[in-house]
């Protein structure tokens, strides 16, 4: 007795659609969440938010004594160390002028 071709692969067909709907899946999921290949690390802004860069310095220990410094004069203050050897001094926009100008007379530890 011949066997048919229709009827012996029938139950092919479910997994072989649960394998395709599985693959869409996976490549879908793989476009949305993926990094991406065209995309760079974004830079970071000279400006954080409502902060303003006044000083760049190469020791984390000199800018906090900056930060000393701009404490004593009323002026609020805040260190980031975006890298080694580097250290940025950030205040509020209104206190730039005078944070700066107490910067440039800084002479470090």
């Amino acid at each position: 007795m011949p066997i048919g071709a229709g009827s012996s692969l029938h139950y092919l067909v479910g997994p072989v659609i649960a394998f395709i709907v599985l693959a869409l899946i996976a490549l879908f999921l793989r476009w949305a969440f993926g990094t991406g290949y065209g995309r760079g690390a974004p830079t970071p802004p000279v400006e954080e938010g409502l902060l303003t860069l006044v000083a760049t310095l190469s020791r984390r220990e000199s800018a906090l004594a900056l930060r000393a410094v701009l404490s004593d004069a009323g002026i609020r203050s805040t260190v980031r160390c975006p890298a080694p050897h580097r250290a940025d001094v950030f205040v509020f926009p209104e206190d730039a002028a005078r944070a700066r100008s107490l910067a440039s007379t800084f002479p470090g530890p």
